[in-house]
């Protein structure tokens, strides 16, 4: 049985899918004004396990992942410029080359990292008709006010706003006449904002209220319902988007519709350096492309993010790194010699299947793996590991072709000659040169094989 964590219980729960065995899935997406660097990458490595597991566990999975590239301002407070705007004015560009070139570049990294693709990719942009729509549902039902910045969401029609993140809405609302505008109450949210000046903004749409652009939070509201319904299964994020950005989808989604939104969220904890948060404003990160220039392998990253909890916090540094990607060069120099078998180790696959299915403990799961490798009388090794591989999406048994240098190979030639006369003291002698170059000797029954170390 799947356990996952539901942040609205704040408790584990069987999982169970509302049409059968068809699940679906929304995952917030990225807004494509920058990079998306290596803490925003755990959170797309988090959700593809979870996907993973889903469908380890023979259920059908309709993925839905939505693309910011309008409406997300530099403040919560609905306040600030939309980021997209600013990076266009910043690299003298349009929105649209913007937020295209940078969705092109996150789409790479999915790729880097064995990251399964969304079912569906749906850009705000392309979305702007059934945002208006839910809007205006909203309006019918008395949830919306208009001030002279926006249409804005009154929070205080909803008697359990904020459940999800646990909000103690007496004590916000203390201070709530302090830099709020003309919100009514301090929680209330933007639905759609007003050009300041018609024609100054890239993006801007015509709407019953006037010339502007949807705010962050309906953009996803809209776009989940459209593709899964207006109730689904599972919705994920990191935990920053607990208090606002979610607290608020589930207020507008269940406003219009009067019905549950999701029955199961599930949040990723942060990515910390030196016990902060990773993000752009503070400096300090990687991206995925500055991590390959430091001599890092893309899979290393993902074999990293898999030996914690999604659950917990996960200190990064370039030492940690370097250590998991040892571990995983190590993982697959034992696996590449690894023959084909017919048989499945059911022991060691219901010890795996424990421990993902125990709300995605990825960490117990690897060393059930690393148990079965280490297992000199264990059966079944290689169909029990590429089984495993399905949640892992290491790519542990895929053959690696390395480019080894005319130096080595003419080293590996002598050595064999000296094994052949068994001139042991030579052919060690050898492999120190060898392995002082970057590179090993695996002996096995066909001759020596090169490996990179």
């Amino acid at each position: 049985m799947l356990e996952l964590y539901n942040t609205l219980t704040r408790k584990k729960e069987n999982f169970k899918a509302l049409h059968g065995k068809d699940v679906g899935m929304y995952t917030c997406g990225p807004t494509v004004y920058w990079f998306q660097h290596i803490g925003n990458l755990r959170a797309y490595l988090f959700s593809d396990v979870l996907k993973r597991i889903l469908m380890f566990n023979g259920l059908k999975v309709k993925h839905v992942m939505n693309v910011t590239d309008v409406g997300h301002l530099t403040s919560d407070a609905d306040t600030g410029e939309d980021k997209i705007e600013l990076e266009a004015k910043k690299e003298h560009k349009t929105a649209k080359e913007i937020a295209d070139f940078y969705l092109k570049i996150f789409k790479e990294d999915l790729k880097k990292l064995n990251i399964l693709p969304p079912d569906i990719w749906c850009k705000a942009t392309e979305h702007i008709k059934e945002q208006i729509e839910l809007i205006q549902k909203l309006e019918k039902k008395g949830f919306t006010y208009k001030t002279k910045d926006g249409i804005y969401f009154d929070t205080s029609k909803l008697e359990n706003y904020g459940e999800l993140a646990n909000l103690k809405i007496e004590k916000l609302k203390a201070g709530a006449r302090i830099g709020i505008g003309e919100k009514t109450n301090k929680t209330d949210f933007a639905l759609w904002k007003f050009s300041e000046k018609p024609g100054l903004r890239q993006q801007e749409w015509k709407s019953p209220w006037g010339l502007g652009f949807p705010g962050w939070h309906i953009e996803c509201s809209a776009m989940s319902m459209k593709y899964l319904g207006e109730h689904f299964d599972i919705h994920t994020g990191g935990e920053e988007h607990i208090p606002v950005h979610h607290v608020n989808e589930i207020a507008q989604s269940e406003a219009a519709t009067g019905k549950k939104f999701v029955n199961y969220w599930l949040h990723l904890r942060w990515l910390v350096f030196k016990g902060e948060k990773m993000s752009k404003s503070k400096g300090g990160i990687y991206t995925l492309l500055e991590l390959e220039g430091k001599g890092f392998k893309d899979l290393s990253y993902r074999y990293f993010c898999l030996t914690a909890n999604y659950r917990t916090q996960l200190d990064f540094s370039l030492e940690n790194l370097e250590n998991a990607q040892n571990a995983y060069k190590r993982l697959k120099n034992i696996l590449s010699g690894l023959e084909d078998d017919e048989k499945i180790n059911e022991k060691y696959l219901n010890d795996f299947k424990k421990a993902i299915n125990d709300d995605l403990d990825t960490p117990k799961a690897l060393q059930v793996l690393w148990k079965l490798i280490r297992d000199d009388e264990a059966e079944g090794k290689f169909k029990t590991i590429k089984k495993m591989d399905e949640v892992f999406g290491l790519k542990l048994l895929e053959k690696e072709e390395i480019d080894i240098p005319n130096k080595v190979l003419k080293l590996k030639e002598e050595r064999e000659k000296a094994r052949q006369k068994k001139d042991w003291e030579k052919a060690d002698e050898l492999r120190e040169k060898i392995k002082n170059l970057g590179y090993y000797v695996d002996d096995t029954e066909k001759g020596g094989k090169i490996k990179k170390l």
